[in-house]
């Protein structure tokens, strides 16, 4: 369910470009056509978000479209689907945003594993927090890295049962897959806006999973 609201916050438009190719590359173009039209975004079927930083692509338009694929395909499906997207979502992302990762320095890749998770994921925090009315806090304890939405575009203004943002779950996959040089980590949302928590809290265990 989606709640009404006033206030609007909002992505940059290559932002929302990104996640729409993205859903593509995972559903198909009829796929996308058909979660559009659900969420009453049938004006950006043939009129996609242009390539630029102005924040015009809204957190009302993102959440109405994950909420879409969810009832399209069903809680559990839709999940699978919104991980997949999430990971395009990086692979769309680099092409855009690649050089304001420090990530990608060779001085990075030599950093001991630990160490570079930590400093990568403050990197990509940051990106959102400049670029974007996504707030996203930090909190590293030991071997664990909890990634907190404290304004989340993904379940803005929803209401559920269970944890939501697994868009953001499959961003963050794909990422330290890219920063480790290519090992994968349990990451879980374990607490969500959408159910009446202060923060969507997303719990990365720093030791690999392979």
């Amino acid at each position: 369910m989606v709640k009404t609201q006033k206030k609007q916050y909002y992505y940059p438009n290559n932002m929302g470009r990104i996640i729409l190719l993205a859903i593509e590359d995972v559903i198909g173009r009829n796929g996308l056509d058909a979660i559009l039209n659900l969420a009453g975004l049938s004006d950006v079927i043939e009129n996609l978000p242009p390539v630029n930083f102005e924040r015009q692509f809204s957190f009302d338009r993102l959440s109405r479209i994950m909420s879409s694929i969810e009832s399209y395909f069903g809680p559990r499906a839709g999940r699978g689907l919104a991980l997949r997207s999430g990971r395009a979502c990086f692979k769309y992302g680099l092409r855009e945003y690649g050089p304001m990762l420090e990530a990608s320095d060779k001085a990075f890749r030599l950093l001991p594993l630990t160490t570079k998770l930590d400093k990568g994921s403050e990197i990509f925090a940051g990106v959102f927090n400049r670029f974007t009315d996504q707030q996203v806090r930090l909190e590293i304890i030991d071997d664990i890295i909890l990634w907190q939405i404290e304004r989340c575009p993904i379940c803005w203004q929803r209401t559920t049962e269970a944890p939501a943002c697994h868009l953001a779950v499959g961003i963050l996959q794909e990422a330290l897959y890219w920063m480790s040089g290519g090992k994968c980590f349990q990451i879980e949302e374990t607490a969500c806006i959408a159910q009446g928590e202060p923060a969507c809290t997303i719990e990365i265990n720093k030791t690999p999973l392979s």
